[in-house]
């Protein structure tokens, strides 16, 4: 049969871009370069379970190949054949797409890479890279997805100064929802890995608006030990991940998980996400990049409310009066106050009604101007701050406890056998743990689970509470805070002659008072809904109060008293009271033992006595 010219002229391109694959392809040993780590980190392939390997990337458009997402062979041999196309054009189009793996490529061929890139060379540009920095922002407690904190990447320019800081670049890996979800919701998506998660880049100041100032959340700013080459590799990976989408997890493959992935591209032997197959919590991640050898100290960026907190407390009560009146334009006179005096009245009436533009919401313009009228009174006072720098914590984040922790006890009852337990939560902190590097009065524990064996060999779950959240931010004369508490879960209370299991969910609302790092009480309005077997498998609602107090006792000791009664409806129970008292002595920031004493009512009474010793990892 007789081809068509036009036929003929097809065949013979086909065969020229078969034969430029060819050629490209076995100038590499793509067979080998295929389990190279660089590759695998290029691709973010992990190990399946039993064989091959599996990418975390979700998004069919980031992979050359159809088996791109499963085959790190199949990609490497797509990626060559359109990184070497011998179409110049459509070869140049494939290496500005993705830059760092045709820099990777030419670098195992002897080569020093040429990118043509006129749009990626423009956003080098604007950024200007020299270094890079990881930013970390404390918990905040009225967010799901912000309660274990955040990691995100500075990009440092090279004539950065601290005070040009904010006007750098941030890289922030964040869930992206589609919908608008309430807060429970939010949390339980962001669990299972229901939102899209991608990268973004945007001005520094935003998020530190963002952190800083509208959440009040500190931040910590480590500097990382990156030359300008390491951090090129890792912004040339940055540009690819444009075409990438992740399921976002909040305990595992989140924010701090995806940043360590991006940073491992900075050089060939860094290995950082293996420390994480479970959970990556953002702390934990900081300690790996500091094990690494990554981190010089950081810097302490304190928030509105820790600033306004501060200067609370170092001023006088008859000038803490006149602040207020100063932030309604009643400026204080020269004739009843000295200058240090007045100074001291409109800095703190500047950053108390600043605060309060940020978490009141008040209305910006008028606030505006009342803020520059305190500046420039201010600025007639010819004297220095009268407020000392607020201080910088002497532990960070990362130097507190790690955030899994099991635990293995013995414990004695009055009523039921004595029994041995073994207990695991992977995240991440309660109220008696060593509050060092952590936010004081917070407690954020999911999957808190306790396995026991009893004297006669029973095996059983005792307890396992899928969420179990306390915020107890103590009041006072510039904050009036709310304390509040969620739990979710199963447990046991002493029914007819045994210990029955419940499902539960229960909630808490009041308020808190004291120190955080002393003397800390709460009171909570609460309420409950149970079921299971304790409840013949009825809904039984539940309403009441719960109580506690908390004291720090030196470096190492934290005494703790618990406790709740709440009325029982629509069942022969009457109450679901109970009373803890606990001791926790932490030797170090990961070895502890706890004892306690537990009064527990439902059906029946029993009283039992339990000592635990912790590891935390």
């Amino acid at each position: 049969m007789k081809l068509s010219p036009l036929c003929t002229s097809l065949l013979a391109s086909f065969g020229v871009l078969v034969s430029a694959s060819t050629v490209a392809q076995s100038n590499f040993d793509t067979e080998q370069l295929a389990s190279d780590p660089y590759w695998l980190k290029l691709g973010h392939y992990l190990p399946n379970t039993f064989s091959g390997y599996e990418s975390s990337v979700d998004k069919d458009e980031f992979f050359f190949s159809p088996q791109g997402k499963t085959s790190p062979l199949a990609e490497l041999n797509a990626t060559v054949a359109a990184l070497y196309n011998s179409d110049s054009e459509a070869a140049n189009e494939a290496r500005c797409q993705y830059p760092a793996r045709f820099t990777w490529l030419e670098s195992k061929a002897g080569r020093q890479a040429q990118l043509e890139c006129e749009e990626m060379q423009t956003w080098r540009d604007v950024i200007d890279p020299e270094g890079m920095t990881l930013v970390f922002p404390t918990a905040f407690m009225n967010n799901p997805s912000s309660m274990f904190g955040h990691t995100l990447l500075r990009v440092d320019a090279k004539d950065q100064t601290r005070h040009k800081e904010l006007v750098a670049f941030a890289i922030n890996f964040a869930a992206e929802p589609e919908t608008q979800d309430n807060a429970a919701l939010y949390a339980f998506k962001g669990l299972v890995g229901s939102y899209p998660g991608r990268f973004t880049v945007m001005p520094y100041y935003r998020k530190v608006r963002e952190y800083n100032d509208i959440e009040s959340r500190d931040i910590w700013e480590y500097k990382l030990k990156l030359n300008e080459e390491e951090v090129n590799r890792v912004l040339l990976h940055l540009w690819e991940m444009q075409r990438a989408e992740f399921d976002y997890y909040f305990l595992d493959e989140n924010c701090s998980y995806q940043l360590l992935a991006l940073l491992e591209l900075a050089r060939d032997d860094l290995s950082l996400i293996a420390d994480f197959p479970l959970q990556a919590i953002p702390s934990d991640t900081v300690e790996t990049l500091a094990k690494n050898g990554l981190l010089e100290e950081p810097k302490y960026r304190e928030a509105f409310g820790t600033r306004l907190l501060h200067q609370s407390e170092e001023i006088d009560p008859r000038l803490f009066e006149a602040a207020k009146q100063a932030k309604l334009g009643q400026f204080p006179s020269a004739d009843e106050y000295s200058d240090t005096e007045r100074a001291a009245i409109l800095e703190f009436a500047y950053e108390w009604l600043n605060f309060e533009l940020y978490d009141v919401g008040l209305e910006r313009d008028p606030t505006a101007k009342r803020l520059t009228e305190l500046l420039y009174q201010r600025s007639r006072i010819k004297v220095d701050s009268p407020f000392s720098q607020v201080p910088k914590p002497s532990i960070s984040p990362e130097q507190g406890h790690a955030s899994a922790r099991i635990g293995l006890s013995y414990q004695y009852s009055d009523n039921y056998t004595n029994k041995a337990t073994f207990e695991w939560r992977p995240a991440y902190h309660d109220l008696l743990d060593s509050q060092d590097g952590f936010i004081p009065g917070a407690k954020i524990s999911f999957l808190d689970t306790q396995f026991s064996v009893d004297e006669n060999g029973t095996s059983r779950v005792d307890r396992f509470y899928f969420m179990d959240s306390m915020a107890l931010a103590p009041s006072n004369r510039i904050f009036d805070s709310w304390a509040w508490n969620v739990r979710l879960g199963f447990d046991r209370r002493p029914d007819e002659d045994k210990l029955a299991g419940r499902t539960f969910a229960q909630g808490g609302f009041g308020k808190a008072w004291g120190d955080s790092d002393g003397l800390h009480l709460y009171g909570l309005f609460s309420a409950e809904l149970s079921g299971g077997q304790l409840t013949d498998y009825d809904a039984v609602p539940g309403a009441g109060i719960e109580a506690g107090m908390l004291y720090q006792l030196g470096d190492s000791h934290r005494i703790g008293i618990q406790g709740q009664y709440l009325s029982l409806f629509k069942t022969d129970a009457d109450q679901n009271a109970s009373a803890t008292a606990s001791w926790q002595w932490s030797f170090n920031r990961n070895l502890a033992v706890r004892s306690q004493v537990t009064y527990q009512h439902w059906q029946e009474e029993d009283v039992s006595a339990k000592i635990t010793g912790y590891i935390y990892y």
